[in-house]
């Protein structure tokens, strides 16, 4: 289980190694997404709250980033953080996740990234429930959920 500290880590000493790299062109990445997807995950766009798609699906299955499907996040470590944007604990793997230290809007955070595609995903912060702590504050565009039991959804 990931704590803060290791994300820290991770974003200021490295992140760990993914089990795959996927590389596209901008131009490919803007053939493959819908402009807000490409908007968000591509250059590091935020959906407003309670607008997404994903922010109140229960669903059992595997949340997988967008641009490369990626498993990223599991629906059993989803809650309901009352912050407007689906939120996880944990991510599916260690590995799953890249973390960069980000200064932007004049405070410091730590944005999510898939570690596959260096899509942006969110950010995630350390007031998650226990007993991890985290919370990953993620946005709807940024995923797509593959449900159990059904195959070739977006």
């Amino acid at each position: 289980m990931l704590t803060w500290k290791e994300v820290i880590n991770f974003s200021v000493k490295g992140n760990p190694i993914p089990e795959q790299r996927i590389e596209k062109t901008e131009e490919e990445w803007k053939n493959l997404l819908s402009p807000e997807q490409f908007r968000i995950t591509r250059h590091k766009g935020t959906e407003p709250p309670h607008s997404g798609a994903l922010c109140t699906t229960h669903d059992n299955g595997k949340y997988g980033c967008v641009c490369c499907g990626t498993p990223l996040f599991d629906s059993t470590i989803k809650f309901n953080s009352g912050t407007g944007w689906p939120s996880f604990t944990q991510p599916i793997k260690e590995n799953a996740i890249k973390y960069h230290k980000d200064v932007s809007f004049g405070m410091t955070r730590v944005e999510a990234m898939c570690n596959t595609c260096d899509a942006h995903l969110g950010h995630v912060f350390p007031d998650g429930p226990e007993p991890g702590g985290l919370r990953y504050c993620i946005n709807s565009e940024s995923m797509k959920l593959i449900k159990e039991g059904v195959t070739n959804e977006k």
